[in-house]
């Protein structure tokens, strides 16, 4: 059995479009979390719902060497190596969003779910 077998982190993500240069690290760690075969998710709070709105990842760019890439580039690599994405349900109404304004691949939960999640997650990250 591998040190990394049955681990998992939960990523908590509060920063939305109103500060782009916070939003990307989550996603850089929970796909290489995701490549080692930990168990990797990423729940968006607060601010850090505005992100799965359809269309805006496209328009946030994050520099990397001397090229940029947006950040639905790295959210997309984070759901194809299979990251959990989930957003708070109050957080939607907080921003007038409707689950039919997300991108796909997102699951809504409540606090008593994330909590769950929290206390069975081996760290909980959040940014």
């Amino acid at each position: 059995m591998s040190d990394e077998e049955d681990k998992a982190i939960v990523y908590v993500q509060t920063h939305g479009v109103d500060e782009p240069g916070k939003s990307a690290t989550p996603f850089f760690l929970a796909a290489a979390a995701a490549a080692m075969d930990i168990e990797a998710s990423i729940y968006f709070t607060m601010g850090g719902a505005t992100l799965l709105k359809k269309g805006v990842a496209e328009e946030v760019m994050i520099k990397r060497g001397e090229g940029g890439q947006s950040l639905r580039f790295f959210m997309d690599q984070a759901l194809e190596l299979g990251v959990n994405f989930y957003v708070c349900q109050p957080s939607l109404d907080l921003h007038d969003l409707t689950m039919e304004d997300l991108i796909g691949g997102v699951e809504m939960i409540g606090g008593a779910a994330f909590n769950s999640m929290a206390l069975e997650a081996d760290a909980v990250i959040s940014f």
